[in-house]
């Protein structure tokens, strides 16, 4: 599994019926069609037909292929370890020899492989086509963290291995297997950063943990960055028991030592004490309180019946061409029919005005950049569906990796669906585009421009 960031490649490129054809051009698919042109299956597809061969699963016909494939390869190598070949009536001048074959069973994408493996007298060969110590292909693998990537749990992929390939794996086998990306998360999560992000969306969600005999709910931190291209990059995910001040301030500290220097804007929800920690970091930021969050939590207390009016009271507020205009906005709102019959509404603008009026300082481009935190909550909804299938975690380790795979799989799929519109018509195109990582801002190059305006001492230090 690539990093996210390498998701796009070639093949995604592809149209589909280019694809198709790279696949018919291909040795093993041209092998095969000339193997049913001469006729020479015929007998095997009768026996199909008739159901007395499977093609997969226990006893079937591609996992008997793929052993013959693989002992024969397996001979091959022993052949050239030893240095001649088998039956050759010179073989007792070499120091080495032949000393008959081990069982072994490995696990693939089509089901249990028994193989007999080759072995020489005096135990050095190494195998390469099937390593020693090697219970699985390298495919089945790859196969099983995609699984889980996709939201499936260790037991249920291994119910899924059993019922349909008829291998058997432990979960404790499968756990290991997606143990593997952890180097790759590791160097993402600490690779190195840009010095300048003009805009950083953050926010959190909740996930369950077991934290030795109980399960407790921690929150899993995002932040999302907007480089100077305007291509938007997650920048990491660290977990604590709750989402709090203290904890964002670390998580600000870690990005800094990861190479950010400075942030132009930081866009929030409106938790307590944020603000303060992101700028013990970056003291020339601005930050920003997401405004759909603050409607959201204006609105909280208002009666269903009486939302979309209240939403439509609440706009000349957040469209106010500057802070003077949006404060009349906002007494005579306070003054009408329902300020007065929902003042927690009033009371949540006014606790928030001073995190709230830098936003109306922008112009309207730069304005639609930062008006919300929509496109990390994007990100958020699709992670919860991921991981809303496991009642708990065992530990941090498994959410993160889990985040993080969930992002590549989100991304990838994404790209192929792309991939398979290219070429037609912009109206025709129904296939989502990128999740977060690697997305364009809209008028970006619009944007840069607003923000060269307001912050051009600081845009210049890094160019």
């Amino acid at each position: 599994m690539s990093v996210v960031t390498d998701t796009t490649n070639h093949s995604n490129r592809l149209s589909a019926a280019e694809r198709r054809a790279l696949r018919a051009e291909a040795p093993g698919s041209k092998a095969a069609a000339d193997l049913v042109a001469s006729g020479a299956l015929d007998g095997l597809f009768a026996r199909i037909d008739a159901g007395e061969i499977d093609l997969a699963g226990d006893g079937g016909f591609i996992p008997g292929l793929i052993k013959a494939a693989l002992e024969r390869g397996t001979q091959v190598e022993l052949t050239d370890h030893l240095g001649y070949e088998k039956g050759d009536p010179h073989a007792s001048a070499f120091p080495n020899s032949r000393n008959g074959t081990t069982p072994k069973t490995v696990a693939t994408q089509v089901g249990d492989v028994d193989l007999d493996l080759p072995r020489d007298r005096l135990g050095t060969f190494e195998p390469r086509l099937v390593p020693k110590g090697t219970r699985r292909l390298n495919e089945l693998d790859e196969m099983i963290i995609a699984l889980y990537a996709g939201g499936m749990t260790v037991r249920d992929i291994e119910y899924f291995l059993r019922s349909t390939l008829g291998t058997e794996l432990s979960h404790e086998t499968i756990s290991k297997i997606t143990d593997t990306v952890a180097d790759e998360v590791l160097a993402w999560q600490q690779r190195a950063l840009d010095a300048l992000y003009p805009v950083i969306y953050l926010d959190a969600i909740m996930v369950k943990v077991r934290d030795g005999a109980h399960v407790t709910n921690k929150a899993a931190h995002l932040a999302v960055g907007v480089d100077m291209d305007g291509i938007k990059h997650v920048l990491g995910i660290w977990l604590q028991t709750t989402e709090g001040a203290k904890f964002w301030a670390g998580v600000c500290a870690d990005l800094a030592n990861r190479g950010i220097r400075d942030v132009l804007i930081v866009c929030c929800d409106g938790l307590v004490g944020l603000p303060e920690a992101i700028e013990a970091t970056w003291n020339e930021a601005t930050v920003q309180t997401c405004v759909v969050h603050l409607i959201r939590a204006a609105m909280r207390f208002v009666g269903y019946q009486d939302r979309k009016a209240v939403a439509a009271a609440l706009k000349p507020i957040y469209t106010a061409s500057d802070a003077k205009a949006a404060r009349s906005e906002l007494d005579a709102f306070a003054d009408g029919q329902w300020g007065k019959k929902y003042p927690h509404a009033v009371k949540t603008w006014e606790n928030a005005w001073e995190r709230f009026i830098p936003f109306l300082a922008f112009p309207p481009a730069l304005r639609k950049v930062i008006y919300t935190t929509n496109s990390i909550e994007s990100l958020n909804y699709q992670l919860r569906k991921v991981s809303k299938n496991r009642g708990h975690f065992p530990n941090d380790t498994a959410v993160v990796k889990l985040l993080w795979l969930a992002i590549c799989t989100i991304e990838d799929k994404r790209a192929r669906d792309r991939a398979k519109e290219a070429g037609q018509p912009a109206g025709k195109r129904k296939a989502p585009g990128r999740l977060v990582e690697g997305q364009i801002v809209t008028n970006w190059k619009q944007a840069l421009a607003q923000l060269a305006l307001v912050y051009p001492e600081r845009i210049n230090r890094y160019l």
